[in-house]
C-alpha cells in the first residue's frame, strides 16, 4: 500500500523527462551539462562487473587492481565500480535510513525490451528482482527494481508513449 501511496504522488514528477523540469533561473548559470559518470562501492568486485559486462552488456574500459575499481560503459553512461576497503566493517545499505545513493535508474528502449530484460534476469542467480515490471503511477511508463551482486539497487525504466 506504501509503495503505491508513493508512487502515486512521485509518479507525476518520474514521467517529465529532464528537459521539461529544467526550467532554470535567467539569472542563475548552469554549471552542470549531465552525468559525467556513476560510481557504486561493491562488496564483490569481480561479481558486480559480470553482472554489468555479461549480464548487461557494458564494455570494461579499463581496471585499477591498486584501488581496486573497473570503469565499464556502454557508450551512454559510465559506471565505475569499487571493492570496499574492508569487507569486516561493511554496512549494507538501507535507502530508508541512510543517506547516499537510492537507486541506479537506467533507462530501456521499449515496453516489450523491459519485460525481454526481465526475463533475462530471471535466469540470473546472483541477482534479487524486487519486482517485475509494473506500470509506474497509471502507466504507460513501466519499470521494475532488481539488486545487482553487492546489493545495490537498479531500476529499469521504460517510458511508455
Amino acid at each position: 500500500m506504501l509503495k503505491n501511496t508513493l508512487l502515486l504522488s512521485l509518479s507525476p514528477l518520474l514521467l517529465l523527462s529532464a528537459s521539461a523540469i529544467a526550467d532554470t533561473s535567467k539569472n542563475v548559470k548552469n554549471w552542470v551539462g549531465g552525468v559525467d559518470h556513476l560510481g557504486l562501492t561493491v562488496s564483490n568486485l569481480d561479481s558486480s562487473k559480470v553482472f554489468f559486462t555479461d549480464v548487461l552488456g557494458f564494455k570494461v574500459l579499463g581496471n585499477d587492481p591498486t584501488y581496486p575499481a573497473y570503469f565499464l560503459s556502454n557508450n551512454k553512461i559510465t559506471i565505475t565500480l569499487w571493492r570496499v576497503k574492508n569487507d569486516d566493517k561493511r554496512v549494507e545499505f538501507n535507502r530508508a535510513e541512510n543517506v547516499g545513493l537510492h537507486h541506479l535508474a537506467l533507462s530501456v528502449e521499449s515496453i516489450k525490451k523491459l519485460s525481454e530484460l526481465h526475463a533475462h534476469l530471471k535466469m540470473q542467480n546472483n541477482i534479487i528482482i524486487e519486482f517485475a515490471p509494473e506500470n509506474l503511477g497509471k502507466g504507460p511508463t513501466q519499470h521494475m527494481m532488481i539488486r545487482e551482486p553487492s546489493g545495490n539497487r537498479i531500476e529499469f525504466i521504460a517510458r511508455g508513449n
